[in-house]
């Protein structure tokens, strides 16, 4: 069986808006340290990209939620400094609150979008990515409401 290169190391972000802001940690380490980024990290062996972001997002922002949609894959050879990565970014859902920083997060927030300028890796992009996504996305009807 021919042997293969190891390729990018698996992460994922949590890309959660509500009401015109955005939910972000800064970071608390190298790379990128003091900018603001969206909650995520590597995604563990034994885990799916859903259990990952929703497990990284609860450990850096104390927040539950859920993926509901894929953003995209971001898979650029220099978007991560310390390693080739390739991140699965997902708009997530759940109930509101305040959130509090933990895991590598020095801060946890929800900035308004005007205020989420130079984001670290290239969470900017995705960001982008995300509210064109949210703008694009089909007006769910609400349930025993027919369609037309």
């Amino acid at each position: 069986m021919p042997r293969y290169p190891r390729g990018p190391a698996l992460t994922v972000d949590a890309v959660w808006l509500d009401r015109g802001r955005v939910l972000l940690v800064r970071r608390g380490r190298p790379p990128f340290r003091g900018r603001w980024a969206f909650p995520g990290g590597f995604v563990a062996p034994q885990e799916t990209v859903e259990q990952a972001v929703a497990r990284e997002l609860l450990e850096e922002t104390g927040l539950r939620a859920r993926p509901v949609r894929l953003v995209g894959v971001y898979s650029g050879p220099e978007r991560d400094p310390r390693q080739p990565t390739a991140t699965v970014a997902f708009l997530m859902r759940g109930r509101v609150a305040k959130p509090s920083a933990g895991d590598d997060a020095a801060l946890a927030a929800w900035l308004p979008l005007r205020d989420a300028r130079r984001l670290a890796f290239d969470h900017g992009r995705i960001l982008r990515d995300a509210l064109g996504r949210r703008r694009r996305a089909p007006r769910r009807r609400p349930r025993g409401v027919p369609a037309a």
